[in-house]
């Protein structure tokens, strides 16, 4: 038996859609955010290095003080999370340690049979910084997606946000003293029922016409 049935799936994938205006007056319940939390723990990325943190931000002071930075969107006052994604800048023999230390007590291994992988890994890192920030850019997104996609099966609304400063986010929240740079937000809540948007239907492209399957 499946886990979550195929119709429940696509019932949620369906329902979501990227809230413009949330209900400033229902917030999260505790343990479907411990679930939300546990997607972004849980979210993939290349090597498993997990180049990242996620600032979750609850507090209403601080909200205004990041809208202010943020277009003045309302949907990060009005929602009851904002997660700010944010990549660990300048990954390097540091941020490996860490990691293989991890791997050891985790998978109970001697840190010395992960000498082949630390090698891997530095060289990977060795690449100039605009190029190592970049992929860990890519790896943030990723975890965007895991956050959405366990959003809407929990039956909890979110919107994407890339609509935002950067470096005042960075400054606000004291970023670049912890070595990390904001890179995109997500917003979790409930809809307003008065958002003008639950009714529009979603435009995507027919599945033939993005999905290619190649038969050799």
């Amino acid at each position: 038996m499946k886990p979550v049935p195929d119709e429940v799936v696509l019932r949620q994938l369906h329902w979501r859609y990227a809230t413009k205006k949330f209900d400033p007056t229902r917030k999260i319940a505790a343990e479907d955010w411990r679930s939300l939390e546990q997607a972004l723990v849980r979210s993939p990325s290349s090597f498993g290095l997990q180049p990242w943190k996620f600032f979750v931000v609850t507090d209403p002071d601080l909200k205004a003080t990041l809208k202010t930075a943020s277009w003045n969107q309302s949907q990060i006052t009005d929602a009851s999370h904002l997660v700010v994604f944010a990549i660990k800048k300048n990954l390097g023999a540091a941020d490996v340690d860490r990691y293989l230390a991890r791997i050891a007590e985790v998978r109970s291994v001697p840190l010395e049979s992960l000498d082949g992988f630390k090698k891997m890994l530095l060289g990977s890192l060795s690449r100039p910084v605009e190029e190592v920030n970049a992929w860990a850019t890519r790896q943030l997104y990723i975890a965007l997606g895991f956050f959405l996609s366990a959003a809407a099966m929990l039956g909890i609304d979110a919107c994407p946000m890339e609509g935002f400063q950067p470096e005042q986010y960075d400054a606000i929240l004291g970023l670049t003293e912890m070595g990390y740079g904001a890179t995109v937000l997500a917003t979790a809540g409930y809809r307003a029922a008065d958002d003008p948007y639950i009714k529009l239907p979603k435009v995507r492209f027919k599945p033939e016409d993005v999905v290619v399957h190649l038969n050799g």
